[in-house]
């Protein structure tokens, strides 16, 4: 039996070193067989040089680098699409999801489990808006989501056996996506282990407020259309609020014009309720667009310490 260990890397010569020692004194304690997977996201740092070095000393340690940056989610998918192993792990390179909790993971592969979800008890590196608005992210989604209810402070730390590998594969290939929330989407049997995500061992997180904020909103429009139905609700509030106007129009005409403030504050309340819900039907627009285009996920420049014969994804060009 083998895992898989996909590692997302984006400008992280800060933390690669660390990484690397943290995973030689650990892998000793694996019961299985093991391949590391490294994908560069475009880093424009040393981050591919140092891969390369690790590359040469292990060759269970793998290279994918891609053309230019294309995220974090692709570089997973990147990872999960080239992985061989019985199970499959994704995590970050900057330590904050513990290796100590692998030997967990594949003790739950073994009693049967298809995906396994960690979820994060606290995360010492993450100020209080951070952790206010990740709970309230995923109230909301559990609230807006059609078809699945989405584990709490569940991370991009998660894993998930070959059989899963092959359904994320085969039929989720949106452009734009949420990839732990597909993992819970899929069915099968899963579980969820906890963990304490520690600090960053170097460097500083990517995600900015307005990247967390875009993603928040591409993940609602993923899994969600209640907001298009916002229309409809819209137009009853304001037909509502148009005949309550009538009414009291109606009661106080004395001849003379009046009411202006009033009607001047009701043209802005529509006008805002109209303006929202055009917003949120670009919003869906602009996800159906990206699908038509139909661009690969990802371009892989160059692959270290895979054999010829093995595939990257579907409809993903490769380097000659």
């Amino acid at each position: 039996m083998k895992v898989s260990i996909v590692i997302s890397v984006f400008n992280e010569e800060a933390v690669l070193d660390k990484f690397y020692e943290a995973f030689e004194n650990f892998k000793s304690s694996l019961k299985w067989d093991y391949e590391l997977i490294f994908v560069n996201d475009g880093s424009r740092d040393k981050s591919l040089l140092m891969l390369s070095e690790f590359a040469k000393a292990d060759d269970r340690i793998k290279v994918i680098s891609f053309s230019r940056n294309f995220g974090h989610e692709a570089a997973m998918i990147a990872g999960v699409d080239n992985a061989t192993g019985d199970g499959i792990v994704c995590m970050d390179a900057d330590l904050q999801h513990p290796l100590e909790s692998i030997p967990q993971i594949i003790e739950k592969f073994e009693e049967g489990y298809d995906v396994i979800s960690m979820v994060r008890t606290k995360n010492k590196s993450a100020g209080l808006i951070k952790n206010i608005t990740s709970k309230l992210f995923y109230k909301l989604i559990n609230k807006l989501a059609d078809q699945a209810e989405f584990e709490e402070n569940a991370s991009d730390f998660f894993a998930i056996t070959s059989k899963v590998q092959k359904v994320l594969k085969e039929n989720y290939r949106e452009k734009i996506r949420f990839l732990r929330g597909y993992v819970q989407l899929v069915g099968f049997k899963k579980t969820s282990l906890e963990y304490a995500a520690a600090d960053r061992a170097g460097g500083k997180s990517h995600y900015s407020l307005k990247r967390l904020l875009r993603f928040s909103i591409s993940t609602i429009i993923l899994f969600s259309d209640l907001p298009l139905k916002l229309g409809i609700y819209a137009g009853f509030t304001s037909g509502f609020l148009g005949l309550i106007t009538l009414v009291y129009t109606l009661c106080t005409f004395k001849g003379a014009p009046s009411g202006y403030t009033t009607i001047v504050i009701l043209i802005c309340f529509l006008f805002a309720i109209l303006f929202l819900v055009i917003g949120i039907i670009g919003e869906y627009i602009s996800v159906l667009f990206a699908e038509l285009k139909d661009r690969p996920i990802y371009i892989i420049d160059e692959k270290l310490n895979f054999d010829n014969e093995e595939k990257t994804g579907v409809d993903i060009p490769e380097s000659e």
